[in-house]
């Protein structure tokens, strides 16, 4: 049975709310601390993508109450940029973003620290199609890299995740994503993303998951590389999915911050131990094929730390991705980003 503490407004009025207070605030400014009500927090995340199924199973299982913690707005932002621009307001305490976006925060505010650990692999694939010609998945993955030069390869937009990866996979074999492929912006919904695989607009698609599991389950193509798999050597774990906020809110909010992270730990454990979660995962994506979410359950319980803390490694990997694909120009250290209690080295 759900527990809540309050009401949940919709998200469509909580994001407009936040939004709104963006106006009024200035995205260079550095260390802005929180503008909401005292003993509340206001977490908003990019999504409802599978990194942030932590924070459903804890409000679902009322973790967060257990913990303490009152819940205030709960806004879906869309973008990283937008995460970080209520943070800087002062409209949410916490974003739940990717390390992307935590350390895009961090070059313009150098109190940005992350908060819990939500994925620690990175959960975007290569998919192609049931036709497409190219060595199989058992192949060397510089051979299966190679079979993608010159393919149209859709993408959720520039700058992404999915355009990384494909920059990242070219660089690994001298070439370059720009030249060597077609890069087709496809947005981010994925039912029109597996449509352009099944259609051949697209010979590959560098999707985040469950685009390849839906893929697989709907017989429209299957994952080709995947970094959760494994296929990369060095890249098996790096820090992904995340939760950040500023020093200045962590220190005015430091039993709610604290509460917060007890949560999403005890939800961070059911996710990898408890076989129920299944039901919650069901409710989370309702609308994708049941083998689908099948297939992508025992993923998922690989890819959610068993804590909340980052492993250097993880981190460090992250960073040089970053720093490589031109994600983050200057990214910075491990413990600049990663508070002392999160450390695991």
């Amino acid at each position: 049975m759900t527990t809540t503490t309050r009401p949940r407004r919709g998200r469509a009025a909580a994001a407009a709310g936040v939004l709104s207070a963006l106006v009024f605030a200035t995205s260079a400014c550095a260390g802005g601390a929180s503008d909401t009500p005292e003993g509340v927090l206001n977490v908003g995340q990019i999504s409802d993508s599978v990194a942030f199924f932590p924070l459903y199973v804890a409000e679902e299982r009322g973790y967060f109450e257990d913990e303490g913690v009152e819940l205030g707005e709960r806004p879906r932002l869309g973008t990283g940029a937008k995460l970080a621009a209520a943070l800087q307001s002062g409209s949410i305490d916490l974003g739940a973003g990717v390390l992307t976006d935590a350390l895009n925060l961090y070059g313009r505010d150098d109190s940005t620290e992350l908060t819990a650990s939500l994925v620690d692999k990175y959960y975007v694939d290569i998919i192609v199609g049931e036709d497409f010609e190219g060595p199989g998945q058992d192949a060397p993955l510089e051979e299966r890299i190679d079979a993608l030069k010159g393919k149209n390869i859709g993408i959720t937009g520039p700058g992404s995740g999915t355009e990384a990866l494909v920059a990242y996979l070219f660089q690994k074999n001298g070439m370059e994503a720009a030249t060597d492929a077609k890069l087709v912006n496809l947005g981010a919904d994925p039912p029109a993303a597996l449509g352009a695989l099944e259609s051949g607009q697209v010979d590959a698609l560098s999707f985040f998951q469950p685009v390849a599991q839906q893929a697989d389950a709907t017989g429209v193509g299957s994952a080709y590389i995947s970094p959760s798999r494994g296929d990369i050597p060095g890249f098996e774990h790096t820090a992904h999915g995340v939760v950040f906020t500023t020093a200045d809110v962590r220190e005015q909010k430091s039993e709610e911050v604290a509460g917060f992270q007890r949560a999403i730990e005890r939800a961070n454990k059911d996710i990898r131990e408890d076989p129920e979660v299944e039901k919650l995962l069901a409710e989370y994506m309702e609308g994708i094929d049941a083998d689908a979410r099948a297939e992508l359950l025992p993923i998922m319980q690989e890819e959610v730390p068993d804590g909340i803390g980052f492993p250097k490694e993880s981190v460090e990997a992250a960073l040089e991705f970053h720093e490589s694909t031109g994600l983050v120009e200057d990214p910075p250290g491990y413990t600049d980003i990663v508070p002392k209690d999160l450390r695991t080295e």
